[in-house]
């Protein structure tokens, strides 16, 4: 799977948003990072995304779905589900 297909909006500052990088790192499974802080089109699709809330990480599926701050076993779920893993 490309890096095209998973997209990560995050923050330098989110302990869950390191915790799921590391995951899908440790997985070796590629994706694209968008920092909300340095990026504010990123920001406003978190917002869009999470009804005006500024929760991260988002991360968005080539399906079209995405998790909001996700576990490691539902993101990993999500991945195998996917079949990326």
């Amino acid at each position: 799977m490309s890096k095209d297909q998973i997209t990560m909006y995050s923050g330098e500052w989110c302990g869950d948003c390191r915790r799921s990088k590391r995951l899908l790192d440790q997985l070796n499974v590629e994706y694209t990072l968008l920092d909300i802080e340095s990026d504010s089109a990123a920001e406003e699709m978190v917002l869009k995304i999470n009804g005006g809330m500024r929760s991260i990480p988002v991360i968005v599926f080539s399906d079209g779905t995405h998790l909001t701050e996700p576990s490691d076993n539902d993101l990993k779920a999500k991945l195998q589900a996917l079949k990326i893993i």
